[in-house]
């Protein structure tokens, strides 16, 4: 039983983008790395051994909100935490359910103790405080898990996001202190990761990454961004951000977002993303590939036999043709979710893959801005 370390291991002569590697007792990370969303122990369509064999995640999420719900602790402890339940041997991250409360605006109540709420579910309520959110992480096993915060809308006022950044903070001193009084509960270490806030006011923003700082946590993660604001005030936040966060520490992006979004974003620094884009973009017959982005749905692809993606080196990329993808498609057969699932998370490992790659080569820069060109075509 060890803390998640980092290892700082190249940083890019041209840009802020570093490679480098987290140690958890489930395995090692090599960052930067994107990591496959699991809402409720599941990747949706995938499976756990096409992500390990075919997409070659090396983390995946698990959300506090939803396995809270259901299946619940009870089931998730007798099982031995979800590593055991879902049969997941590799590192996970939780996160807190912030934002899924954030999501709930029409039922969620949100005050000194805690957030109230109703379940998506059934409607029953519920009461997320920070201590609470600690113990449910806990028993679910994450091998990162985040502190309970609140997520201010992309446009909020100046004194909505003063207010709210002082209480995710006095709520952070609250998730620290019920952390250190709370053993492991499986037999491996458990890492606490803070949340800097402060919607797109670079005082708050700079105030929160000072706060986060001094816990010296083993590593920390960026908020609040992608939920409305434009993206160039992303990019500027963000880097912002990464001005004002320990060297040292792993930096993790949250939500963020398309494959631009996330070569832009490793260019400021940022070492780990997670997004439901490629799940979800999949499922409704979008794929990034390669080239550029496809809506297998359009009839041009009616008679290309061509792989989905000569350009990568996952199988089901090469075996199965564009055609015969837009047919399962049409047919509303299920296997087309899989296989536009496994493609997009396949690209995703690829493309942070690469940057890496480039990084430890000394040719970050240039590579992304050529890639951003290419990856935004609509092919």
């Amino acid at each position: 039983m060890a803390q998640l370390h980092f290892q700082l291991q190249h940083t890019d002569k041209d840009s802020s983008a570093r490679a480098g590697m987290i140690t958890t007792d489930h395995g090692t990370i090599q960052t930067p790395i994107f990591m496959p969303v699991g809402t409720a122990g599941s990747v949706k369509a995938v499976t756990q051994a096409q992500l390990e064999n075919e997409v070659k995640a090396q983390i995946i999420l698990g959300n506090t909100y939803h396995l809270y719900l259901r299946p619940g602790l009870e089931v998730l402890e007798k099982a031995g935490g979800l590593h055991q339940f879902n049969q997941w041997k590799h590192p996970v991250l939780t996160d807190s359910g912030g934002f899924q409360v954030f999501s709930l605006a029409g039922t969620r109540k949100i005050k000194e103790e805690g957030v109230t709420f109703a379940s998506h579910i059934d409607g029953s309520k519920h009461l997320f405080t920070p201590e609470r959110v600690m113990d449910i992480q806990r028993s679910i096993g994450g091998d990162i898990i985040m502190a309970f915060d609140e997520c201010p809308p992309g446009g909020s006022e100046y004194e909505y996001a003063r207010k709210s950044l002082d209480l995710t903070h006095r709520w952070l001193d609250r998730c620290f202190t019920q952390f250190n009084q709370t053993p492991d509960k499986y037999g491996y270490t458990q890492n606490l990761f803070p949340i800097v806030q402060g919607a797109t006011y670079k005082d708050l923003r700079k105030e929160s990454c000072e706060y986060v700082s001094e816990k010296n946590a083993p590593g920390n993660a960026i908020g609040g961004l992608s939920v409305g604001e434009p993206e160039d005030k992303m990019y500027e936040i963000c880097d912002w951000c990464c001005q004002h966060l320990p060297k040292e520490k792993p930096r993790y992006l949250m939500g963020v977002g398309t494959p631009w979004n996330i070569l832009e974003c490793i260019g400021m620094g940022i070492d780990m993303f997670d997004c439901v884009m490629p799940t979800r973009n999949g499922r409704n017959a979008m794929l990034f590939t390669t080239e550029g982005v496809i809506n297998i749905d359009n009839k041009k692809w009616e008679f290309d036999y061509s792989p989905i993606d000569a350009g990568l080196p996952n199988p089901m990329s090469h075996l199965y043709s564009k055609a015969y993808l837009r047919h399962l498609f049409k047919s509303g057969e299920l296997l087309a979710l899989t296989i536009a699932s496994v493609h997009n998370l396949a690209f995703y490992l690829w493309l942070v893959g690469e940057a890496r790659k480039q990084i430890i080569a000394g040719t970050y820069n240039a590579w992304k801005n050529q890639m951003i060109v290419k990856l935004k075509n609509r092919l």
